[in-house]
């Protein structure tokens, strides 16, 4: 678990919304979502398959267009920007796929894969330049040279998101959204990742929002964690003070699901009952409560705000202050 940052915020979200159009009205699948990663911190982002946690990042990126809001990046609010300053801004933002085959180009080798971003945007000069970059960057991501010349499909998961990281890496970006980057694989290989994502953090100053769905992942590399649920914020806090405490019934939850093999502390799981709401045109109202067991009258019409409870710890529940969970 890693220590909060202190430094200023590299990025700042603000009021972030992204729609889509269905015939049955418009489905918020990011609904108002805000916050700050401080440069060179980490920002876990979690919560079940459909949350927005994906979109979310994405939409930052601009990958898929923001419905309303902002998103300034080192000063500079994406959302504003024309195609040709997008494209200068995005060398500084980058994306680490979940799939680390589907997200390779099958037909190129692995030093193909890794330079193209060098060639797009003119970061070398010649073969010789080339070569000589995609050789560092392949040590960087503890890469073999004599994968040079391999292709996805004969590589392991390990492998390929290790390019999938160094291509990352070839422009020498900022900020990374790292969307559910060891998901996909086993879990030795979870661990060698994640380890060579915090190094080339600590190495190279990089911030990341890092998606995910798994608490004990998200425990190990994150600063400080938001946990969404359809499309919202709904806690936001410092990932020591999340594991130690949790203010809202859906986190409680969350992290009384993760397996341990200490039966003497470990404590049973909160299950959650009752269904999901849709996230199409919702109603006022909290968005978990037709699944919360302490729910009230007034989780039932009017929207909880994401307040802040104590220092660094936001939190949006009516109840918040009076559950001991």
């Amino acid at each position: 678990m890693r220590e909060q940052s202190t430094a200023a915020p590299i990025l700042h979200v603000s009021h972030l919304k992204k729609y889509f159009h269905t015939p049955r009205g418009n489905l918020h699948a990011v609904d108002d979502v805000s916050f700050d990663i401080p440069e060179g911190g980490t920002l876990g982002v979690v919560g079940e398959s459909g949350c927005g946690k994906t979109t979310t990042g994405r939409a930052i990126l601009r990958l898929i267009e923001p419905t309303s809001g902002s998103v300034v990046f080192d000063g500079s609010d994406i959302i504003t920007l024309d195609k040709n300053r997008l494209r200068v801004m995005r060398e500084k933002m980058q994306i680490i796929f979940q799939d680390p085959y589907s997200s390779l180009d099958p037909r190129m080798a692995v030093a193909s894969i890794i330079g193209e971003p060098l060639i797009i945007h003119k970061r070398v000069t010649g073969k010789k330049e080339l070569l000589q970059r995609v050789h560092t960057l392949m040590e960087m991501v503890e890469l073999e040279d004599r994968l040079f010349s391999a292709y996805p499909h004969e590589l392991d998961g390990g492998r390929r998101q290790r390019i999938g990281i160094a291509r990352a890496l070839a422009l020498e970006p900022k900020f990374i959204v790292a969307d559910e980057p060891v998901s996909s694989l086993d879990v030795s290989v979870q661990a060698q990742i994640l380890n060579l994502m915090q190094d080339l953090q600590d190495r190279l100053g990089l911030t990341y929002m890092f998606v995910t769905h798994d608490m004990a992942v998200v425990k190990h590399i994150s600063d400080e964690i938001a946990v969404m649920y359809l499309g919202q914020i709904i806690e936001r806090s410092p990932a020591k003070a999340l594991f130690s405490r949790q203010y809202h019934p859906y986190s409680h939850a969350l992290i009384s699901a993760i397996p341990t093999i200490d039966t003497q502390t470990a404590e049973a799981a909160s299950i959650l009952r009752g269904e999901i709401g849709s996230p199409i045109e919702p109603k006022p109202g909290c968005r978990f409560a037709p699944r919360c067991e302490y729910c009230v009258d007034k989780c039932l019409t009017e929207t909880p705000p994401l307040e802040m409870l104590e220092p660094g710890r936001q939190v949006a529940c009516w109840r918040a202050k009076e559950l001991r969970l």
